[in-house]
């Protein structure tokens, strides 16, 4: 089944357009109130959109003339919260999803079994731990054989390692279904998804695959959700940006005159005291804003882009916020491309 869908909702200044593939995963990432949650609550039915259409495969979800009802759309949506029935076993509230579509209740044992929960059937929603009610919600909304799988943060109230757990349970559930993921994570994104959509501002601002939204962002948001600092500009040449902080050279293939982006990871960044010396390098004259324990290594932030060292360069440097210091980064770390 594929999923297209064009739609506004004003009060929410909200205006998308959208395509999942047949069997397909997208997701959806974007700031906070860029109105991700909203694109699922309209697909879901929950959200009535003041114009526009959506259609799974030919079947309309609704348009100017229909609108169905949301148990009429063969769409499941997961939220963060599982939202179990409190009075049903676990068992129950899968045989619940079953009923409701006219199947063999006695699948859902198998249902349970593919979110390896199982050992879970005959227990209450209240003495489930965060995880184990996850795989329980995931259960029943496969159970309900929904055309497509809505999944709003679904890792995002789970611990990192019962996340990481769910997170390997899903991959191979989602191969083979259609499915919209809005995630925080990137690396949600990264293992569960074919292609990649950046809202802001309740606007679709970057679209592509996984893969080339990832190592070729074009938005800042999706630049630090990959872990990469990007700076714009104009080219000045194949491999030459010119940009508020400087020119930087790098790898690319740029034609003259062309707003483009450089990308390259904080990890690439050098911080000198002193102009450095040496090896071919675009250096940047710039002033330290704030540091901040990121992993095991020091995210230097600073008014032109950020860095990362090790506590004890930072200690030896003597590094804090408003000194001015020197970065450098390679040309070769560097990757240029249109923006």
């Amino acid at each position: 089944m594929s999923l297209t869908a064009s739609f506004t909702v004003s009060d929410r200044d909200v205006s998308v357009d959208l395509a999942v593939e047949n069997r397909a995963t997208l997701a959806i990432i974007g700031p906070n109130g860029s109105g991700k949650s909203t694109v699922l609550q309209v697909l879901a039915g929950l959200l009535r959109a003041d114009r526009g259409s959506a259609a799974v495969d030919s079947r309309i979800l609704f348009d100017q003339q229909t609108w169905l009802a949301p148990h009429r759309r063969r769409v499941a949506l997961l939220a963060q919260q599982p939202r179990l029935f409190p009075r049903m076993t676990a068992l129950g509230n899968v045989e619940f999803a079953l009923r409701a579509r006219g199947a063999d209740r006695r699948r859902g044992m198998d249902w349970l079994e593919l979110v390896a929960a199982a050992d879970l059937a005959h227990r209450r929603p209240a003495t489930l731990s965060g995880g184990q009610a996850q795989r329980v919600a995931i259960a029943r909304a496969l159970a309900a054989d929904p055309d497509v799988l809505l999944l709003d943060e679904p890792l995002a109230a789970l611990d990192a390692s019962v996340a990481a757990e769910i997170r390997h349970t899903l991959r191979p559930i989602l191969t083979g279904r259609t499915t919209v993921l809005v995630t925080h994570e990137v690396l949600d994104a990264a293992l569960l998804a074919d292609d990649l959509l950046v809202m802001q501002g309740g606007r679709v601002v970057e679209r592509g695959s996984t893969t080339t939204v990832m190592s070729n962002p074009r938005t800042e948001f999706a630049a630090q959700m990959c872990g990469l600092n990007l700076v714009r500009g104009v080219a000045a040449g194949p491999d030459t940006l010119v940009s508020d902080v400087g020119t930087l050279t790098g790898l690319g293939s740029l034609r003259a005159g062309q707003q483009a982006v450089a990308a390259f990871a904080p990890a690439a960044v050098g911080v000198y005291r002193q102009p450095p010396h040496g090896s071919p390098r675009n250096v940047v004259p710039a002033r330290i804003t704030r540091l901040t324990p990121h992993g095991q290594v020091v995210r230097i932030g600073t008014d032109a882009f950020a860095a990362d060292l090790t506590p004890g360069a930072v200690a030896e440097l003597g590094l804090h916020p408003d000194l001015a210091v020197f970065l450098a980064v390679k040309a070769a770390e560097i990757q240029l491309y249109a923006a």
